[in-house]
């Protein structure tokens, strides 16, 4: 029966559409650079040479996640991309995004709206899709909520709830995050 058990978890790990720490038979792979850039190349819908995932993050919908040129996802990071109708891609990272440590992104939510149900009990809304713009900055422990855009070269200040998108050129903190100022 264990042996059995062991096998299952196994193959479950090699096949999820996810990585991270909850998936201990690929995730020890993060731990070194080659075997990360094989792992992420083979999950992820697109992964550049020159990005890094590091260990400790998740991802949760690899195969709707576009990771580009010089973008590192760093410890305690995570990335919820796993959508109910799959979108070709539902995260997309472009060349040159910093993202701090402990950045969560999701695509979808719970329903509320009705109160003789159990919230549990009441779906999700409509996906949508998070983008972040080439160049953009993510600071540490940010939450970006589905359907926003963060601009090109924008800033995100460190611990942000980004509920709506972001212009470009801009930096953006708070709770929900606001422009503060644009950047010349």
């Amino acid at each position: 029966m264990l042996i059995s058990e062991i096998v299952k978890k196994i193959r479950y790990c090699i096949n999820a559409d996810r990585i991270g720490p909850d998936i201990p038979f690929t995730h020890w792979k993060l731990h070194f650079a080659a075997t990360m850039k094989k792992l992420c190349k083979s999950k992820f819908a697109y992964f550049s040479s020159s990005a890094q995932f590091r260990a400790g993050a998740y991802a949760v919908g690899c195969s709707q996640i576009s990771i580009g040129n010089r973008v590192i996802i760093r410890p305690n990071t995570m990335l919820f991309a796993e959508t109910i109708v799959p979108m070709k891609l539902s995260i997309v990272i472009e060349d040159d995004v910093m993202i701090g440590s402990g950045v969560h992104i999701y695509v979808n939510n719970h329903k509320f709206d009705d109160i003789t149900i159990p919230i549990i009990d009441q779906g999700y809304y409509p996906d949508l899709p998070v983008i972040l713009k080439k160049g953009c900055w993510i600071g540490a422990n940010t939450i970006i909520l589905p359907g926003v855009t963060i601009g090109e070269n924008s800033v995100v200040g460190a611990g942000s709830v980004v509920t709506k998108s972001i212009p470009k050129n801009v930096v953006a903190v708070g709770n929900p995050a606001k422009v503060l100022k644009s950047i010349l």
